[in-house]
């Protein structure tokens, strides 16, 4: 008598005769073996995706954190993974675990958030190098999830909160840095084209109109050089010395200025 199995195209088969394996790994297809002599081992060789649990660790810098994982392997060799190890996934759950709390607590947390690639594919490499003896390949290992005190993420957050305020004033400093150098080179086309700045005086003028003030000043034709500000203040001086001095008198006894009046003429006495 003879048995037939079929083996699926993700299968193989490990046949053994009287406890013994005889041969390679069989299948995919259509096997047959003797009832009673040959039994026959079903090995999926599928990417399998096993979770690892949540689990209280302590960093390298004494913060207290709940790190969960993920981690996916599949089988390599079929006829190690029946004859070295029971139970595969179970084993690799737990070494898992093991290997995870090892290395997340010799990083600090900082590290852990900011170069999980790096402590990821290390999970991975130790994984492989312990389970690749029972036939087993570990392809991927992420770090799901990290959970922090409450009182760690309030701090974390008052401290992003602070660098974005720092980053802020930065870019207004040199917004305003920028600003003082145009600023600059633009008084400076001024100061060589006195016209430009009538332009622009007249320009401010038309800036203003737009808003539609209820009183509006014009201010007086602006100075643009020293030497015309010079021939200003001379023109006003000389303008002052042209009017009439105006005659000032001893101050009398009631503190008003006693006004001076034209002398008399000598009086004559007549003879007798």
């Amino acid at each position: 008598m003879i048995a037939a199995y079929i083996i699926k195209q993700y299968e193989r088969a490990v046949v053994f005769k009287l406890g013994k394996i005889t041969g390679d790994a069989r299948g995919p297809g259509l096997i047959f073996v003797v009832p009673f002599v040959q039994r026959i081992r079903r090995v999926s060789l599928r990417i399998v995706t096993m979770p690892i649990q949540s689990q209280g660790i302590i960093t390298k810098d004494n913060v207290s954190i709940d790190v969960s994982a993920v981690a996916y392997y599949r089988v390599e060799d079929p006829i190690r993974s029946v004859v070295a190890i029971e139970n595969i996934e179970a084993a690799i759950g737990q070494i898992a675990q093991t290997t995870l709390r090892s290395v997340v607590g010799r990083h600090t947390l900082d590290e852990l958030l900011s170069e999980t690639e790096g402590i990821n594919q290390n999970i991975r490499e130790i994984l492989d190098v312990q389970t690749e003896e029972w036939g087993v390949k570990v392809t991927v290992v992420e770090l799901r999830d990290i959970q922090l005190p409450d009182s760690m993420q309030r701090a974390m957050a008052r401290q992003a909160e602070a660098e974005r305020e720092k980053r802020g004033k930065v870019i207004a400093a040199q917004g305003e840095r920028l600003a003082a150098g145009e600023l600059a080179q633009a008084a400076d086309v001024m100061a060589a084209h006195p016209l430009a700045l009538q332009l622009r005086n007249l320009q401010t003028l038309v800036e203003v109109a737009v808003d539609k003030n209820s009183t509006v000043v014009f201010p007086a034709p602006l100075m643009s050089t020293i030497g015309e500000l010079g021939s200003f203040l001379a023109r006003e001086k000389q303008a002052a010395g042209e009017l009439p001095a105006t005659p000032d008198g001893p101050p009398s006894e009631n503190g008003a200025m006693a006004t001076s009046s034209p002398p008399s003429p000598p009086r004559v006495d007549d003879a007798r």
